[in-house]
């Protein structure tokens, strides 16, 4: 037991926290994360997780924490994707990309002002790469609440949200506003992607959004179905991630433990490595 358990693994109240917040925030990306697949719109959850850094490194220059500058951020950067694209649905890429431009140009002012300040050493990496170990418990209530409006508006939106993601000429056909469905859908994916960032940093947040729904639909066809199975395959990722990061302190060479980030993409990866290769042996069977 102690083999795969490093000692105080269960008493650790820094664990705790990181896997309360690790269940919750890989729960939410996964259902978010799958409408996000089924629309074909991966590129506008990686540029929201990009422009994060903007906010996040601003919010630790302000001396906040960087949750608030990630969903600041990103409500504003998923605005304005909604704003430019609308008109032209098949230019969202070119607004995506425009919003990501501009954001990632201010990301850089701002690491490079935090990486030249003594008072926020290390910011950089918290932003970029995150850490469940570093969330402290009086954030969980406000990531928890984040997660409840995100999870509010996909329940209350899921028949338009689906109808709008398969069919989009069908859902206007019956009278769905796509604008509105696209605006609400871009609000839900603005709070999962900074919660992703707050945890996994906003470079690899697009990999605990994409990554369980990609395999989930590989498994399984049924929207329903894929959303747990995704819930699932990121709270699996996330908790073997935090096992293996606790444990990674005793490992060589340095003896200051490996990113959990790193176990948690390591551990969505191979996830979606087995599906694919279930996938393929269903398909010839």
């Amino acid at each position: 037991m102690n083999a795969l358990f490093a000692p105080g693994f269960f008493t650790n109240g820094i664990v705790h926290s990181a896997l309360i917040v690790g269940a919750v925030v890989a729960v939410v990306a996964a259902i978010v994360g799958t409408f996000t697949v089924l629309r074909a719109q991966s590129f506008a959850g990686h540029a929201l997780g990009e422009v994060g850094a903007t906010g996040g490194s601003a919010a630790i220059l302000a001396g906040t924490n960087p949750l608030w500058g990630f969903i600041g951020i990103a409500v504003v950067a998923a605005a304005a994707i909604e704003l430019l694209g609308v008109r032209q649905p098949r230019s969202r890429d070119l607004a995506t990309g425009l919003v990501l431009g501009a954001g990632l140009g201010l990301a850089a002012l701002f690491l490079y002002l935090g990486a030249t300040s003594q008072s926020t050493t290390g910011a950089s990496i918290t932003v970029l790469f995150g850490s469940l170990f570093v969330v402290s418990m009086q954030m969980v209530p406000s990531i928890v609440a984040l997660s409840i409006v995100a999870l509010a508006i996909v329940l209350v939106c899921y028949r338009w949200l689906l109808l709008t993601s398969l069919n989009p000429d069908l859902a206007a056909a019956r009278g769905v506003s796509l604008r509105l469905v696209s605006a609400l859908y871009l609000l839900a994916l603005a709070i999962a992607v900074s919660l992703s960032a707050e945890t996994i940093g906003a470079v690899l947040s697009t990999a605990l959004l994409v990554g369980p729904p990609a395999a989930a639909l590989r498994l399984t066809k049924r929207p329903t179905a894929a959303l747990v199975v995704a819930a699932g395959i990121g709270v699996l990722a996330t908790w073997l991630g935090i096992l293996l990061a606790y444990d990674s302190y005793t490992w060589p060479p340095s003896g200051r433990g490996w990113p959990v980030s790193f176990f948690i993409v390591v551990f969505v990866f191979c996830f979606y490595l087995l599906a694919q290769l279930h996938g393929r042996k269903l398909t010839r069977g």
